[in-house]
């Protein structure tokens, strides 16, 4: 999972714990950025400084998106989640949306008239969350000031103590903050009332991080003052908020309270929205129930491979599931020891890049840093994994590869969590995360020469990606071609299917929690632990888990599409470096503007 682009945090004015970390501040001398590719006609060129002047009234617009790209011009002030700002926020979008009715979309190339497209769609999903979904109102864990204070903190964007000075002044802002979070709620979810409750802490924790700072600069006294005082307000704001959401848990009946389950109409509407695919959300879902049943038939062919090698004489089930499931229970057994986790995470990683390299896949920066770390305490309670890539203005910084630690769990749940993050999973997810998955393919968005294309990017391309990469590292030949490793591979693979699945039953067509661990165990071959995790995670977000499955099944159709167009002329390399030049853009829309740029070509 990554955390770069994610709509839902945007439009909660990004004070969550979404924010990337690595970001530049209007001081520091950031590598030099392409805003947009040399126009090659006039109207392009008309439409480059039209998408300019959006850009400098939507870092004035929403300082905290201005953060996630790497624009501390406005960090100083901390956005309030209320309805003067969102009443802004709409102003905003009907402005620029009648505005961009006025280009002629016909006259643009195709990467320009691709970034208006983007622009758009920005827009009108942005409308569309703050005037219909109205997430503010009932998900209480959207309302969290840690995650700006994080990024100026551990961000090397300017000397220490200007970054300390920043946050001392955004910081003044904080009681205002929570005291318009609390009005924007009504009616909230008991479920998000308690995953806020829990990530409260995660913003103690930042304010005790920059009371620690601040101690290392050398403040003046009308420094201190504001330090001081503004720490505790703060604090006393945070936990005013804990105490008014532990009052309202309290009276919340489930009978009565918001369910978590956005119905179909909102579910549709957000896929629209988020996903931006050619399909539906039900017609996804029932696509992902027909590859569900092709996994299992391959599977089973691995299984019956497999079962006198791992279960020696015992007869075979009838039962296709039980079979599957008592060979990977078997070799599930094959996992680290707890405390290996993060050892072993960061030993996989230089094995991964190599194979890249010897096999010719992928281009590579290996000075792009990528730090193994914990997972912070505010992000926690949703994914074990994600990877927070840099702002697009300095692409050169820190990602992180954030890992949820094992402690404070019993030995069965560690013991669980580490027998589905086994020996041949563990390396999947990195896979997945870093390389050539999340890692690498914003690393090529980065260095994207449209902006736009990097700043709006699609969170089931990048989902996509990563569900796409873990395919081809094994067809390269990546853990040796063997049954395990596949076996493995179509389990791993079988979550972005069954997220699909899960998600659009939950949400859509009212699957219950018991139906849906029984779903995860017995159909997607889960731990119980993993179980209880994606039911938690499935509760705390819609639609999300639906980016992975749409966005790898179109990257894999549309290779085999030009595979099949190309024949021997088509090269695997050549292909992932077109289809990452074009930033994060949808999958439909990279598709257009290859087959239009091959065809240009011809």
């Amino acid at each position: 999972m990554q955390k770069t682009f994610h709509r839902a945090a945007l439009i909660a004015l990004l004070s969550t714990a979404t924010l990337a970390t690595s970001l530049p501040f209007q001081h520091a001398q950031a590598a030099p950025l392409k805003i947009a590719a040399v126009p090659t006609s006039l109207a392009d060129q008309q439409f480059q400084h039209i998408s300019q002047e959006f850009l400098t009234a939507l870092w004035q617009q929403d300082p905290e998106l201005a953060m996630s790209a790497g624009n501390f011009d406005t960090a100083g002030k901390l956005s309030l989640p209320d309805q003067a700002t969102r009443d802004a926020y709409i102003a905003f979008a009907d402005r620029w949306l009648q505005q961009l009715a006025r280009v002629d979309g016909e006259k643009l190339s195709a990467s320009a008239l691709t970034d208006l497209t983007l622009m758009r769609n920005y827009l009108q999903g942005t409308r569309w969350y703050l005037s219909t979904f109205r997430e503010f109102e009932w998900n209480p864990s959207q309302h969290n000031i840690a995650g700006g204070f994080d990024a100026i903190l551990n961000t090397d964007f300017a000397p220490k103590d200007q970054r300390v000075r920043l946050a001392i002044r955004r910081l003044q802002a904080v009681p205002a903050y929570y005291a318009a979070a609390k009005a924007s709620i009504h009616n909230p979810t008991p479920e998000h009332t308690r995953l806020a409750i829990r990530q409260s802490s995660g913003a103690l924790s930042v304010l005790t991080e920059l009371e620690k700072a601040a101690a290392e600069q050398h403040l003046n006294d009308t420094e201190q003052a504001a330090l001081q005082t503004g720490l505790r307000n703060a604090r006393a704001a945070v936990n005013g908020y804990v105490q008014f959401l532990s009052d309202l848990e309290k009276n919340l009946n489930p009978a009565t309270a918001r369910s978590f389950r956005i119905g179909k109409a909102l579910y549709e509407g957000k896929f629209k929205a988020d996903i931006q695919s050619s399909l539906s959300a039900e017609q996804t879902y029932q696509r992902a129930l027909l590859a569900k049943e092709e996994a299992h038939k391959n599977m089973e062919k691995l299984a019956d491979q497999l079962w006198e090698k791992t279960m020696g004489k015992q007869v075979k089930p009838a039962d296709r599931a039980q079979k599957i499931a008592m060979v990977i229970d078997k070799l599930s057994a094959n996992h680290i020891e707890a405390s290996q986790l993060y050892p072993e995470i960061r030993r996989q990683l230089p094995l991964l890049e190599k194979w890249i390299r010897d096999h010719d896949l992928l281009n590579i920066d290996a000075k792009k840093p990528l730090i193994v770390r914990e997972t912070p305490e505010y992000e926690r309670g949703v994914t074990i994994a994600s990877i927070e890539a840099p702002g697009i203005f300095r692409p050169q910084d820190n990602t992180y590869y954030n890992v949820t630690p094992l402690e404070g769990q019993s030995p069965e749940q560690i013991e669980s969590t580490l027998r589905e993050y086994n020996h041949w999973v563990l390396q999947i997810l990195s896979i997945h995360e870093a390389i050539p998955g999340h890692y690498t393919q914003l690393q090529h968005a980065n260095q994207s020469p449209s902006m736009i294309k990097t700043l709006f990017g699609n969170g089931a391309m990048v989902e996509g990606w990563a569900v796409y990469s873990e395919r081809m590292m094994l067809e390269s030949g990546y853990g040796g071609n063997t049954p395990e490793m596949w076996l493995m591979y179509y389990k791993w693979n079988l979550r972005a299917v069954c997220n699909t699945i899960l998600d659009y039953s939950v949400h859509v067509l009212g699957m219950s929690e018991a139906d849906a661990k029984d779903f995860l165990v017995h159909q997607a071959f889960q731990t119980q632990a993993e179980a209880d995790g994606k039911w938690q995670r499935v509760q705390y977000t819609s639609v999300q888990l639906t980016s992975y499955f749409s966005g790898y099944s179109e990257i894999l159709a549309f290779r085999e599409q030009l595979k099949k167009q190309q024949g021997a002329q088509f090269n695997l390399k050549n292909f992932h470096e077109q289809f990452l030049s074009y930033g994060s853009a949808p999958v439909g829309m990279i598709r257009q503007l290859m087959l239009k740029k091959d065809s240009a070509a011809l």
